[in-house]
């Protein structure tokens, strides 16, 4: 008979590289197959400025450089995690339910690479691992991404969309009876490059964007990319950024604050594109800290847009793939073909003891 109360620590390193989200998460589920989740003891790890660099760089890093960073982030992954639950005096977990940090996502060429996700972050650790969530569905047709849709779906049905504003922002919502969800544009992965010129680790608030002009022609060009009218299943890397978007932002002349209000202005549009006028939309990530961005949202388009106490705000993709990773310890459905166009719906991750 399976388990009906499970306490997981999730483990989430986004590609905004703000640093790695650790959030202890107790799930319950009822005998009609509710789930239900309480968030426990959190943190977030800021990255070095090497981890950074490092990070930003690894795209273009050789195979066996990449063979390297991998061995060693999946140390400083295993030490991060083993230090937050020896000072939080966590003990009893079922399983720490990891996502890595994403170097590679190339889903049309069948390449996705998260590191981190050796078998030896077990044996760091002392503990069950469940991570390498993508490499399923990418082998199965799939996008790879988003995987927190299934999340949303079980986890805050009460919503029209659930939306999540990281390094990129993405959506889910239920459409014809599935769950429907997809990459909508870059967020944090371009705003804090930006801020960075100016001096700053990331706008707060959106001040910076919000005392910029806005520049019609540089919209107009981001606007245009090709991303934007396709169809879904559709995700997004750091491959994408820097192909399409950064030559745009460094053709133009204007002034950094311009670049930055502009490229928010757009990421505004992107995001109301997306939702009905009346529509419930809940709004996470690191960005829903940014009221100058969903200010402007609310100014393209009458929607409730709803942003939750700051644990959920910070910790629900660290929770989700904590509820991944029971999905996969129970072999159920942690991956909607829905979502990913894969040829079919899976149970992915890796599990080591």
């Amino acid at each position: 008979m399976k388990k009906k109360d499970y306490h997981i620590l999730g483990v989430m390193s986004g590609t905004s590289l703000d640093g790695i989200d650790l959030a202890e998460c107790f799930f319950s589920v009822s005998e009609t197959g509710t789930w239900s989740f309480k968030i426990g003891k959190t943190t977030t790890i800021a990255y070095s400025k090497n981890w950074k660099r490092r990070l930003q760089e690894a795209i273009h890093f050789s195979e066996g450089r990449l063979q390297s960073l991998n061995v060693e982030y999946t140390g400083f992954l295993g030490n991060i995690i083993s230090g937050f639950i020896s000072e939080n005096n966590i003990e009893n977990l079922d399983a720490v339910c990891s996502h890595g940090h994403t170097i590679l996502h190339q889903p049309e060429k069948g390449i996705t690479l998260q590191i981190g996700n050796l078998p030896e972050i077990a044996q760091l650790t002392g503990q069950q691992v469940v991570c390498d969530f993508r490499m399923k569905d990418v082998s199965l047709g799939g996008q790879g991404a988003p995987l927190v849709p299934i999340g949303d779906q079980m986890l805050f049905k009460e919503y029209d969309y659930c939306l999540n504003l990281g390094g990129f922002a993405n959506c889910s919502f239920q459409q014809n009876g599935k769950r429907i969800a997809y990459d909508i544009c870059p967020v944090n992965i371009v705003l804090n490059l930006l801020a960075n010129e100016l001096g700053f680790a990331y706008d707060d608030a959106g001040r910076l964007a919000a005392a910029g002009n806005l520049d019609n022609d540089l919209l107009e060009k981001l606007t245009a990319l090709d991303f934007y009218m396709r169809s879904p299943p559709k995700s997004l890397g750091l491959e994408w950024v820097q192909k399409e978007v950064l030559p745009l932002l460094n053709a133009s002349t204007i002034l950094v604050q311009d670049k930055l209000r502009t490229f928010t202005d757009h990421a505004a549009q992107e995001l109301a594109r997306q939702f009905r006028n009346g529509g419930k939309v809940l709004v996470t990530g690191g960005g829903a800290y940014n009221t100058y961005l969903l200010d402007k949202v609310r100014d393209y388009k009458e929607v409730d847009l709803l942003v939750p106490d700051a644990a959920l705000l910070e910790y629900k993709e660290a929770l989700v793939f904590g509820l991944l990773g029971v999905l996969r310890l129970r072999n159920e459905v942690n991956c909607l073909s829905s979502v990913t166009g894969a040829i079919e719906d899976c149970s992915g991750g890796v599990v080591f003891n």
